[in-house]
């Protein structure tokens, strides 16, 4: 009797890679939540497969724990300020990343929307996103009305004086491909609150192709008041939109 021919071992699918980069400053009741919430079979099923990479900035608390409890890679970044966790968050970023979301680790973002951010970098439209709360589904007390005015504010100085196509200026969620990240990084310098107003500015200055999507914003997880000073941060916000029309950047 003829041995039959053994069925070629099929190639093991490939997939696109997605680094999401969580920056935390004591979230330990909110960070499960939101690494729960990643959307991984939908990912699977889309080409993607997806690493957590949580950035402790000097947490007080078991974030760190329990991010490593749930999986996530867990960097330290001891110098305090949201800015000096996002540059760290990009300096380990792995070199075969495609595609870096970032977003809050109080639950106020949601991780099931990552692939509203992916598709339009996935369908060469985008070099970054950003996820709009101002025009998206903000749910009750999320943000305050002051909060609301001065994001308005903030976003209408960045639409006139860059020209870009974003809708929330101090957006938490993000999206880039792996060569933005590339040109962006080495060009931020902020320490706190304004890194968001001065990524996207400089990110205009550098030509990359912004554009916003709607997301859902939901009140933090917590520490029930943000963490932003209004009047002392609103200041550094207004001030980083209008110097950063005369910045160059320090690579092309």
């Amino acid at each position: 009797m003829p041995k039959k021919t053994p069925t070629p071992k099929q190639p093991d699918k490939k997939f696109k890679k997605i680094t999401l980069m969580i920056p935390c400053y004591n979230e330990e009741a909110s960070i499960a939540s939101v690494i729960d919430g990643i959307p991984l079979e939908k990912l699977k099923s889309q080409g993607f497969k997806i690493e957590v990479l949580v950035i402790d900035n000097n947490s007080k608390d078991k974030t760190a724990e329990i991010a490593r409890s749930k999986g996530a890679r867990v960097i330290s970044e001891l110098n305090q300020g949201k800015g000096n966790a996002i540059r760290t968050g990009f300096n380990n970023i792995p070199k075969d990343v495609d595609y870096v979301v970032m977003l809050d680790g109080d639950n106020t973002y949601k991780p099931a929307e990552i692939l509203r951010l992916i598709e339009p970098l996935e369908s060469g439209f985008a070099d970054v996103i950003v996820g709009s709360r101002l025009e998206g589904q903000m749910t009750t007390h999320a943000m305050s009305r002051s909060h609301r005015l001065a994001n308005w504010l903030f976003t209408f100085l960045t639409r006139f004086i860059y020209g870009a196509n974003v809708t929330d200026t101090c957006t938490g969620y993000f999206a880039w491909t792996r060569k933005s990240i590339d040109i962006l990084n080495g060009n931020i310098e902020s320490k706190g609150f304004a890194i968001e107003a001065e990524m996207i500015s400089k990110m205009a200055r550098l030509k990359l192709r912004v554009y916003s999507v709607p997301i859902t914003y939901a009140p933090r997880v917590g520490e029930t008041h943000s963490k932003l000073s209004p009047f002392k941060d609103a200041l550094k916000i207004i001030w980083m939109l209008i110097k950063n029309k005369r910045w160059k950047p320090k690579k092309e």
